[in-house]
């Protein structure tokens, strides 16, 4: 059995499988404050960009759910303050 590294290329089915963990890595990155710059050059955003890019009907860009993420954490600071 191979271990998955970061130098071997992934399967689409692979990524398709994994796709919850990237966006819950998106929304620690979110919660944890980090821009968009920092955010674009994490795994989780360039796992997600290949997911949109191969299949752009079922998978968001990146950025567009960096973006409803923030928003989403900017509303439950506001509820909660």
């Amino acid at each position: 059995m191979t271990t998955p590294t970061f130098t071997q290329p992934l399967s689409i089915g692979e990524l398709e499988a994994s796709y919850p963990l990237y966006c819950k890595a998106l929304r620690i990155l979110v919660r944890d404050g980090v821009s968009l710059s920092k955010a674009s050059r994490s795994v989780a955003w360039s796992r997600l960009s290949t997911l949109h890019q191969c299949m752009p009907r079922h998978y968001r860009h990146p950025e567009q759910l960096f973006v409803l993420l923030n928003r989403d954490a900017q509303k439950l600071e506001t509820k909660a303050g």
